[in-house]
């Protein structure tokens, strides 16, 4: 090739470089940073002053508003229609407690055609600055968050205070998690100015409405949530625990009916709790389960076919897994029993016994398919999971206090998610607390169940229900069951970890379980942080379980079968 067509080649790739190059640069002013570059061309000509958004309701399934809004006012000032700057600072500054001196300059600054003066105005004070009829004093309706139940369902709601820029922002619960939807988009005002900044008081004004914010409705029924709320009061009174918690869900839908925690706090006056009880307990913090993750472990086996329910084992006395030895809860022991028996006396010995015929590979992969080691993906702002240890570090007696829930930390979501699957035929849903989306035009979007997967059989599935039929029926908690309704359910006993080793006084007491059996309407979870009166599940959480079912079998209409 001649060393002229080189140049003509060099010079066309040149070209095309820079026009690439001028493409590229296009496209970023126009689609990248085309909105932020309006913005910076329109401060050029205009002052531009805020009009907060409505935020959107949240309702519970019936509609019942839980988060919603009351009138309240911004108070301004639009310092050229002041006659005089003194008498309106000495005013209006103790009124909306700002200092005298700032406000003046404030006041007295040319440029300034409208100056804010205090956000969410209401009550007494409102009253008392709009009978001043002060030339220069303006109010715009602006809304303040309202809890109409008070501390109901706060930890599921979360609440809304300001970000640093002193704006509404959504926190925790579902004010966090749906803050964009919920929050709407703020107006405007927008005023010319000159050259100097200063603003031309016969140039032109736009105004630009807010647009009101997005509501949720919820799954939660406020019934349900009501009974829970009361009777785990109730329980923690009466069994003196230091925390207790409820979490109720469909397990047909993964829709979440109740949800309550203590202590807990009021969203309206958030400020006054400490912040320490913000965060949801049963999405945010973990614990050892103790023997209702038993129901996972056996599951797994029945699944895997190496168990049946008539499978038998012999139970003499402790089992020795290395160094250490593996007791009964009670040191009881049964001699030959089956794995239904096992589960009927909570038998650790027995579900080391299981967890030996299922071997660690297929152990560890149930528990993760079982969703535990990993985020359920609800709709809730502060969701943490609990890793689980690699799997090369799995040793021999952690595969053995695994079978029987000590040694693995799950969240209160976590554990009544995967129990629900079991009620659903098998199939593991994805909990949701928020069941549609609505607009301002009434336009609602639907938030459909997600099935996550398969993790056991129908017929497992069937068999594992029987099971824990019989583990309510004939276990240490058959005492408080409600007659003529059958319940599947498990309790469970797990000692606090303290320093390294488990405190043997302190425990955190549960009961896991789905009703009606047959057909199940909900699956639920109580537990309970060293109660005093009883360190076991069959004492303290499994009576409350068994009191919210039958408030909740009344409430349904489900008479005793």
């Amino acid at each position: 090739m001649s060393l002229g067509m080189w140049r003509i080649l060099a010079v066309f790739a040149l070209f095309f470089v820079l026009f690439f190059f001028i493409i590229i640069r296009l496209f970023y002013w126009q689609i990248i940073a085309g909105d932020s570059l309006r913005v910076q061309a329109a401060a050029q000509y205009y002052l531009e002053f805020t009009l907060p958004a409505t935020r959107g309701s949240i309702l519970a399934s019936d509609e019942s508003p839980l988060a919603m809004n009351s009138v309240s006012h911004l108070v301004y000032a639009q310092p050229k229609d002041i006659k005089d700057v003194n008498i309106f600072v000495k005013l209006i500054a103790p009124i909306v407690s700002l200092d005298e001196t700032t406000l003046k300059n404030e006041l007295s600054d040319s440029g300034r055609l409208w100056v804010p003066l205090a956000h969410k105005i209401d009550g007494q004070k409102y009253d008392t600055l709009s009978t001043l009829k002060l030339p220069g004093l303006g109010f715009e309706n602006e809304t303040k968050r309202y809890y109409p139940e008070a501390s109901m369902a706060a930890h599921l709601l979360g609440f809304v205070g300001s970000d640093q820029n002193g704006n509404d922002k959504g926190y925790f619960g579902l004010e966090g998690y749906y803050d964009r939807e919920l929050k709407g988009v703020d107006g405007r005002i927008q005023v010319e100015k000159d050259i100097r900044g200063a603003p031309i008081v016969i140039g032109e004004a736009k105004r630009i409405e807010p647009e009101l914010g997005r509501s949720l409705v919820l799954w939660l029924d406020r019934t349900i949530q009501n009974i829970v709320e009361k009777r785990l009061l109730e329980g923690i009174g009466k069994y003196g625990a230091k925390e207790g918690s409820v979490v109720v869900m469909d397990p047909k839908t993964g829709g979440i009916l109740a949800m309550a925690s203590y202590p807990s706090y009021d969203p309206g006056s958030y400020a006054g709790f400490d912040k320490s009880v913000y965060k949801n307990p049963i999405d945010a913090s973990s614990y050892e389960p103790g023997s209702t993750f038993k129901t996972i472990v056996m599951s797994a086996g029945l699944n895997e076919k190496i168990i049946t329910p008539d499978t038998k084992m012999e139970e003499t006395g402790p089992v020795q897994v290395g160094e250490y030895t593996i007791r009964t809860w009670n040191n009881q022991y049964h001699g030959m029993q089956t794995m239904t028996e096992v589960l009927e006396h909570s038998s650790n010995v027995g579900m080391v016994f299981v967890e030996k015929q299922l071997g660690k590979d297929k152990l560890l992969q149930y528990i993760k398919n079982f969703g535990f080691g990993q985020s359920t993906n609800v709709d809730l702002e502060e969701e943490t999971s609990p890793e689980l240890r690699p799997d090369k570090d799995w040793h021999d007696i952690d595969l053995a206090t695994v079978s029987f829930g000590q040694g693995i930390a799950v969240t209160p979501l976590q554990m009544v998610r995967a129990v629900a699957a079991i009620a659903n035929d098998g199939i593991l849903l994805e909990p949701h607390v928020v069941k549609a989306i609505r607009d301002a035009r009434g336009k609602t979007v639907e938030i459909k169940p997600k099935k996550v997967g398969q993790v056991i059989s129908r017929e497992t599935a069937d068999i594992m229900t029987e099971m824990m039929i019989n583990a309510v029926d004939k276990g240490e908690a058959q005492w408080a069951k409600p007659k003529g309704y059958r319940i599947a359910g498990k309790t469970g006993t797990a000692q606090i970890p303290v320093s390294g080793h488990y405190d043997d006084k302190k425990t955190i007491t549960s009961f896991i379980g789905f009703a009606p059996a047959d057909n199940p309407r909900f699956a639920m979870l109580v537990t309970f942080r060293e109660p005093s009166t009883s360190q076991w599940g069959s004492e303290t959480a499994a009576p409350l379980f068994f009191t919210i079912a039958r408030d909740i079998f009344l409430y349904y209409g489900l008479p005793p079968q």
